[in-house]
């Protein structure tokens, strides 16, 4: 049975990014333009995973299971990943982090943001534990989680990240990067697609 158009849409962007990244702001003008009835929600996540997931789940604890989704890019593909393992709703994953507290053992420290050099935080040793702990074991619904995966990401492994998520339709992509540059034109309409926006 084909699940109900979505009302509700969480996105969650990747470390060091922001609400200003350019997948998060290219998806917030188009469910602006036509879905303004879709309600949106991209917020800016602290450091601290515990208190990401805290934050995202108090954030969305109203919202209706059946007809909210989430779409997550590197390690907000991993807090997708974890949102959807516990309400169960659709979920669509952008190179999604699948071993973060591995691959971020050897960041801590003070970072930058991406999108604004200007604002620092520092990265540390406990959040990659919490991380650990935040990791979802398999999935109640594969089948409502897509992931997009480009074998050209440079900064995690496409076999990893396809290994990670059986039972759920992938799209994987020869070539393109880490980042999806060509989202807009190569990956939107499928996203919205899987979502199926109201």
């Amino acid at each position: 049975m084909k699940p109900e158009p979505a009302t509700h849409l969480l996105y969650l962007h990747g470390f060091r990014s922001s609400p200003q990244s350019t997948k998060a702001r290219l998806m917030a003008r188009r469910m602006a333009e036509q879905h303004p009835r879709v309600r949106w929600w991209c917020p800016q996540l602290p450091p601290s995973p515990r208190e990401a997931i805290e934050r995202v789940m108090g954030g969305i604890a109203d919202w209706p299971r059946e007809t909210m989704a989430v779409v997550g890019s590197s390690l907000g593909g991993f807090y997708a990943t974890c949102v959807a393992a516990r309400t169960g709703c659709r979920a669509v994953l952008l190179n999604p982090a699948v071993h973060p507290a591995r691959d971020l053992a050897g960041y801590v420290g003070e970072h930058t943001s991406w999108h604004d050099p200007g604002e620092r935080f520092h990265f540390r040793a406990e959040y990659v534990d919490e991380l650990r702990a935040l990791e979802p074991g398999a999935l109640p619904h594969p089948e409502r989680v897509f992931a997009v995966i480009a074998k050209g990401d440079e900064v995690l492994d496409w076999r990893e990240m396809l290994a990670r998520y059986p039972g759920s339709p992938v799209k994987l992509i020869e070539g393109e990067d880490h980042a999806l540059s060509d989202f807009e034109h190569a990956h939107l309409g499928e996203v919205l697609a899987f979502i199926d926006p109201v």
